[in-house]
């Protein structure tokens, strides 16, 4: 569930020493190693990272990028990494990180902090750039962003002289009617108890005027007639029809392939979505627009991929300089030009010859600006398995939305209490 964008630099290092921290800055790895590195993130399903990376291994011979593609899911992605910091080794230089796990791998020192003044930070979208700090400081550089949207069948809403909907009562009355006179199933998220339902449960809330956490992390802020009316949004509609049970397997693969193959009138899923089914039997006929909310347009949730600096990495130096490198304008363009990623540099969304080619893009970066971050926690995997499990449960119909997040709540605040 997730995928995203972010960055680029400025002014260089002085005399062999790269000077990546505010302050005290962590230097387990050593901050002037430079040679040979291993740039782990998610599996690149677009393809488009290698070239960018051929380019850097042509100018820097002895400084080699050797991309590590993790599993696609950020659950396991997440797992593989932290198993190898723990063990303190130093096989990862470069991380790409899901935006929510910064505070966490700041937390435990498994990060390094760096020096916010080397990167054109104001020319980036401002809720992207707050997902890279971490009490204060900047311990990751933005690289792709991301937020949610509502991918709609344009033709067949355009043929009911319909706009599309702003309200959950707009969608699901879109949904089942024109559902049942297309034949077409009517919305789908991503309903598998994994990272992607925390996700979707987060957007629910939210678009209900609710939270879970506070911004710093430290309360259960859930509201709980507020969330379980989010909550009873999902799971009105699978036991209304108007979601199909199939759903509850979906990541966000299974949901992009249902929406492209036409079996869905709604769907949401994240911006890499948008390209396929530009080459697919949709082509032309669908649209993308804010994710509804209760009483208006919702909130989505803000994904994105951080770029961050092992602290076990004994080529520190050499992979600021990729990150430099990597988080570029130049290399910003094409990832969204090639991977089909929302890029975190402001001017690439007002550029008029991106918007002609991705009309979509006033829209994105609505949805980015509106956004909220899933609940920053250093703690957020426990979160995320909780809430991912206790949601599951309700969709399943196993306990009822008012139970589901009353448990919900007292099972966060333990997490949140317990040092």
């Amino acid at each position: 569930m997730r995928r995203l964008a972010p960055v680029l630099v400025a002014a260089l290092l002085v005399s062999g020493c790269a000077g990546l921290g505010e302050g005290d800055a962590v230097q387990t790895g050593g901050t002037d190693g430079t040679g040979p590195m291993t740039f782990a993130t998610g599996r690149d399903t677009t393809g488009y990272m290698q070239p960018l990376i051929d380019k850097w291994n042509r100018e820097h011979p002895k400084e080699q990028v050797s991309l590590l593609e993790l599993p696609e899911a950020a659950d396991e992605q997440r797992a593989q990494m932290v198993a190898n910091l723990q063990a303190r080794s130093e096989r990862y230089d470069v991380l790409g990180l899901d935006v929510v796990w910064t505070a966490e791998f700041a937390d435990a020192g498994w990060i390094v902090p760096l020096d916010r003044s080397m990167f054109p930070l104001d020319k980036l979208l401002q809720p992207v750039v707050d997902t890279a700090l971490y009490q204060g400081k900047l311990y990751a550089v933005p690289y792709t962003s991301n937020a949610g949207l509502l991918y709609y069948r344009k033709d067949i809403l355009s043929a009911e002289h319909l706009k599309p909907p702003k309200t959950w009562a707009e969608l699901r009355e879109q949904a089942v009617r024109l559902g049942r006179k297309y034949k077409l199933d009517g919305y789908a998220g991503q309903f598998l108890p994994y990272e992607g339902l925390t996700v979707n449960f987060a957007e629910a809330v939210q678009s209900a005027g609710g939270e879970i956490l506070s911004p710093d992390g430290t309360r259960v802020t859930l509201d709980l007639r507020t969330a379980a009316t989010g909550l009873d949004f999902l799971v009105g509609g699978l036991r209304q029809g108007w979601i199909p049970q199939e759903s509850l397997s979906y990541k966000e693969e299974e949901s992009r392939l249902a929406f492209q193959q036409g079996k869905l009138l709604f769907a949401r899923n994240w911006p890499h979505a948008y390209g396929p089914a530009t080459r697919s039997g949709i082509a032309g006929k669908f649209a993308v627009t804010r994710l509804p909310g209760l009483d208006g347009p919702g909130s989505s949730t803000l994904g994105g991929l951080n770029l961050a600096i092992s602290a076990y990495s004994k080529h520190q130096k050499s992979a600021l300089d990729f990150i430099r490198y990597f988080t570029g304008l130049a290399n910003e363009r094409s990832v969204l030009t090639e991977g089909s990623f929302p890029p975190v540099w402001a001017e690439l969304y007002d550029d008029p010859a991106l918007i002609r080619r991705y009309p979509y893009l006033p829209v994105l970066k609505q949805s980015i600006m509106s956004a909220r971050p899933r609940p920053v926690s250093s703690k957020y995997d426990q979160v995320s398995l909780v809430i991912s499990s206790a949601v599951s449960d309700a969709l399943n119909l196993r306990k009822p939305s008012d139970e589901t997040v009353a448990t919900l709540k007292q099972q966060l605040s333990e997490i949140i209490r317990t040092p």
